[in-house]
């Protein structure tokens, strides 16, 4: 048996175009980001109707569902009204789970790329080279963003086997969750892209997961 896992991050932030470490910082989304989850909703609708879910019992020989049957989300208000979006279809309501939030970005939250660099040239070189080994001034290491938010989704993925799951969650913390996954290590972070509603499908098999998609657009 399978267990399908929808992995998303949010739509497009108020205030996006210019480029800012939000972090933990609620954030509400733009309408352009709430257009664009209505289309990754459509998106993954259809991808749980064509793959469908099996479950074989002796009542039920050749039952099968066509909806996600849980959607759970970080707290923030970016990602809980997106998860509500792609929940509606499904006639469910999203669990929002703390573990899922962004990494805390310490005294760079909101603040742009260029005033990082301009206060904090060295560490901020030193954090886009290796994400592993530094870590954003009184913010969360990458290894304690892994801690909390690999757990989580373990926990999840172990609460809903052979079944479709939603998490919606963030830029950082779904670039840390697909390179746990996929075993890539941690400082290479940054080269996996995440777009504003970006989708990744990750199918669970018996033995190993296998990436189905990664960054897929509505």
């Amino acid at each position: 048996m399978v267990t399908t896992l929808y992995l998303i991050r949010h739509g497009e932030t108020e205030g996006s175009e210019t480029k800012r470490y939000k972090g933990s910082i609620d954030v509400p989304m733009s309408e352009k980001g709430i257009e664009q989850i209505r289309k990754t909703s459509a998106f993954i609708s259809a991808e749980v109707l064509k793959r469908g879910s099996t479950e074989v019992t002796p009542e039920l020989p050749n039952f099968r569902t066509y909806k996600l049957t849980a959607v759970y989300c970080s707290p923030l208000s970016r990602a809980l009204k997106s998860a509500e979006i792609i929940a509606e279809p499904h006639g469910l309501k999203p669990i929002a789970i703390e573990d899922l939030r962004e990494r805390s970005f310490g005294i760079w939250e909101g603040m742009t790329f260029t005033e990082i660099k301009e206060k904090s040239p060295q560490e901020f070189e030193a954090w886009a080279e290796n994400p592993l080994r530094y870590s954003p001034i009184d913010g969360e290491s990458t290894i304690e963003v892994r801690e909390r938010a690999v757990k989580a989704v373990d926990s999840l993925l172990s609460n809903h086997n052979s079944e479709h799951i939603a998490i919606v969650a963030h830029g950082g913390v779904n670039r840390i969750i697909l390179c746990h996954i996929m075993g890539i290590p941690l400082e290479n972070i940054f080269r996996i892209e995440q777009d504003f509603a970006a989708v990744n499908i990750i199918e669970f098999w018996e033995k190993y997961p296998v990436v189905k998609l990664i960054n897929g657009k509505g």
